[in-house]
């Protein structure tokens, strides 16, 4: 059973989700990611794992469950802070880690179960997202240098990433492409798959 680690900021205004201003206000994106936030915890709290670790750059809030160890994220491109979020977590409890971000609301506990389990097969899960980047990714045995110098925020991230990972020899074990909320068009479209989420229920609050 893996540790699950989600790596996050703290949903402040003007901080977070600023490609969705506008049509949103500072403060009405900050509530989105709030929400998305939210949702992921709670896939993650209800998700198969040894450990929960939430990897934070800020501080936590009201909407943070129990049963969770947060850590501060270190590096200062996205790269170096999945590669220091990976060893940390494996320093704290070695053994196979799977992250994910907190653009995905509509992520459900069954996937990272999916994802937990393939690793007891291969060596890593791939999450696609459909910017090209990725959403969730596995690993049995974490080593910075897998991510460290990948780059990232970019269309071929993912691409990129993958490559890197076949050319350490590395079987990987693909998982369903979801879409990162980065745009307004996004959200819309996330809102819609996960009609039940915490997510969806404050875009139609902020539609009104």
């Amino acid at each position: 059973m893996p540790q699950i680690v989600l790596i996050a900021k703290e949903p402040v205004a003007g901080r977070v989700k600023t490609r969705l201003t506008p049509p949103y206000s500072p403060a009405e994106a900050a509530a989105l990611a709030e929400a998305a936030l939210r949702d992921s915890l709670r896939a993650v709290a209800a998700a198969p794992a040894c450990q929960r670790v939430l990897a934070l750059d800020g501080l936590p809030g009201r909407w943070l469950p129990r049963g969770f160890v947060v850590i501060p994220q270190r590096g200062t491109g996205l790269d170096e802070r999945l590669a220091a979020a990976f060893a940390d977590v494996h320093r704290l409890r070695p053994g196979p880690v799977v992250l994910i971000g907190m653009d995905t609301p509509q992520v459900t506990p069954e996937l990272l179960r999916e994802a937990g389990e393939a690793l007891e097969e291969h060596d890593a899960v791939y999450g696609p997202a459909a910017d090209g980047g990725f959403w969730l990714l596995g690993l049995r045995r974490p080593d910075p240098a897998l991510l460290l110098g990948v780059p990232m925020s970019h269309a071929e991230t993912g691409k990129l990433q993958l490559d890197r990972l076949d050319r350490a020899g590395l079987t990987v074990h693909h998982l369903p492409e979801l879409i990162d909320v980065d745009t307004a068009a996004d959200a819309a479209a996330v809102a819609s798959e996960a009609p039940a989420s915490r997510f969806a229920t404050a875009i139609r609050r902020l539609s009104r």
